[in-house]
């Protein structure tokens, strides 16, 4: 979106295709980058530092998450998504987190191989069964 010196969109450009999944698909997996080396037994902790300069030390992912100022859309819904998986469950926020963007990164390269989207989800609905 291009905006005038006032900060007021003038002309709105949009994405689309390719463009937008590879957008989504980076976002997503550079989140899970972040959390995927704090799981497990062997997973690191991580040091977390606010605004203020308050330090968090911790190797849990909704802690991680809850702490990131994420801006992308797709990100965004990921931490929505461990945000849930935290309240419903109270465990499993970094594995979530990792299997959904490895699900969108396999689907990618799917969708490069030239299979329908539909057809990926089609499949992955089936899978659930």
């Amino acid at each position: 979106i291009k905006l005038d010196m006032s900060g007021v969109s003038i002309i709105g450009e949009r994405e689309q295709g390719q463009d937008v999944r590879t957008s989504n698909i980076t976002a997503v997996i550079g989140l899970a980058n972040i959390v995927k080396t704090s799981l497990g037994p062997q997973g690191l902790d991580k040091m977390l530092v606010d605004s203020i300069g308050d330090v968090t030390i911790t190797n849990d992912g909704a802690t991680i998450l809850s702490q990131l100022e994420v801006e992308h859309p797709a990100a965004k819904v990921l931490v929505e998504l461990a945000n849930l998986q935290d309240k419903e469950v109270g465990d499993g926020t970094t594995s979530v987190v990792i299997l959904a963007a490895e699900l969108l990164k396999r689907a990618n390269n799917l969708v490069k191989n030239k299979i329908h989207p539909t057809t990926v989800m089609a499949g992955y609905r089936l899978a659930l069964k």
